[in-house]
């Protein structure tokens, strides 16, 4: 009889030990997972500017914007990509702030006062092209080259 009870207690506490460590590693799986998946938004759009001064001026006033996790402008294609957190922040505020700091976007004219306050390098034509596809032009002259 002895021996029948303690069998049935050395395999109930191995169900009850196998089972804790499962649930624990489901919750761990779980929360880690929740914690990477923030809502972030990847988009681009055109903004006109000339130099690396522009670069660094456009991506501050993007960056700035509360909920933007990362801007980046690039020069020669004349747009920004821009990451945020849509909870936070929206497209037109990020629009709004880049045109704040006097930089013309695809849906906001920049401020007049700011562009004037821009450095010479940085007075953009305001009719110039945006949100060019530079690797398409590319593929096309050197096409050509052949």
């Amino acid at each position: 009889m002895k021996k029948i009870i303690l069998s049935i207690a050395i395999l109930a506490a191995m169900v009850f030990t196998s089972c804790k460590n499962e649930a624990k590693k489901e919750t761990k799986t779980v929360t880690t997972e929740v914690a990477k998946d923030i809502a972030m938004t990847d988009l681009s759009f055109g903004v006109r500017g000339n130099c690396g001064m522009c670069k660094s001026t456009i991506e501050k006033a993007a960056n700035g914007v509360e909920g933007v996790g990362t801007a980046t402008w690039d020069v020669d294609k004349k747009k920004v990509d821009v990451s945020f957190d849509a909870t936070k922040t929206d497209v037109m505020a990020i629009h709004n702030a880049i045109a704040a700091s006097g930089y013309d976007t695809e849906k906001v004219a920049g401020s007049e006062e700011a562009y004037e306050g821009l450095p010479g390098c940085c007075k953009y034509d305001h009719e110039m092209t945006m949100n060019l596809d530079v690797d398409k032009k590319e593929e096309d002259h050197s096409t050509h080259n052949h």
